[in-house]
Formats: C-alpha cells, structure tokens, sequence
C-alpha cells in the first residue's frame, strides 16, 4: 500500500518533539534556560486533526517545560518525555486506547523514533530526518521539521480520509 491507502486507516497521530515540531536546534541560555522555537502551521495542523476525532500525543526524549506548555495550548493530553525507547510507552497507549499499530501514524527524525516509525499503520520522517530514518518510513514529508512538517502530514491524513474539503469549508 502507499502511504495515501495507509493515512485512509489512521486514527492517532503520535510524534516526537525534536527536529519534527522544532528544527532539532538545541538553544540555552547561560542559567541553563532551554528555549524551543515551534511553527505555528504545526499547531494550526494538530487542531485540524482534533478537531476531527484524531487524536495526537507526544512522545519525547528530552523533557522541557516548554512542550508541556505547548501540548497545553494545543489541547493535546498524552505528553510522554525523556523516553528514548519510545516504542513501550506507544505500545501501551495503543492497549489503552485499544487501538491496533494500523491505525497509528508517528512522526519522527532520528534513530529513537525508528522503532515506532517501523511498527506503525503510518510511519513518517520529516524531510531533514536522518538517511536511516527515511529509509524505513512510508511518507517523507517535503518541509522539514519546525518548518510545517507536522501540518503537511496533518493534510495528507485529512486528503487521504476525504475530510480536507470539508475542513476547509468551515474556514471559508
């Protein structure tokens, strides 16, 4: 199948938060203060998503106050952080939500997120995503990530399931 024939199948968008969400640039102050820069297109996107019964969740390795804050404004309730071995906390959220991998899609860009991306109904790689990486997704995205990645798959998913025009009309 191709990845408009899986994304038909999805029901819950997980993603990483680090080079999808952001550019994967790391930036500190001098006290140790992280900052995160986010792409309001991305945020625009998980709205669309939700506001359409798909629900998105995060799962991280790294922990920042920022994403809970982010995930907040967004809505979005399943934030997992500082979890390299992402697989065990998406799997368990898959049994909870008693939900089968065929109707997930995961977007990421490195190699903790290859498990996931492997398993998945969806697996997704952002364009700037690691050769590895792409190499084991369905979809690779044209944007990079924290440059509208997130919200190119969030309109691939809604083109693929018929519900982009209708979205659209309500904005209209």
């Amino acid at each position: 199948m191709n990845a408009n024939e899986l994304a038909q199948q999805i029901r819950f968008v997980v993603t990483d938060v680090d080079g999808v969400l952001t550019n994967g640039q790391l930036m500190f102050t001098a006290q140790g203060e992280q900052f995160k820069n986010f792409n309001t297109l991305d945020g625009h996107g998980i709205k669309l998503l939700q506001s359409e019964g798909i629900e998105v969740a995060i799962i991280t390795g790294r922990t920042s106050d920022m994403v809970l804050k982010r995930a907040a404004d967004l809505g979005i309730k399943t934030i997992i952080q500082g979890r390299e071995d992402k697989w065990v906390p998406l799997s368990e959220m898959l049994a909870e939500r008693q939900l089968a991998p065929s109707q997930v899609a995961y977007v990421g860009d490195d190699w903790p997120d290859l498990a996931c991306i492997r398993r998945v109904g969806l697996g997704i790689a952002v364009a700037n995503a690691d050769g590895a990486v792409k190499d084991h997704a369905d979809y690779i995205t044209e944007r990079r990530g924290g440059e509208g990645a997130f919200r190119e798959v969030a309109d691939m998913i809604l083109k693929a399931q018929g519900r982009y025009d209708s979205v659209l009309e309500k904005w209209l």
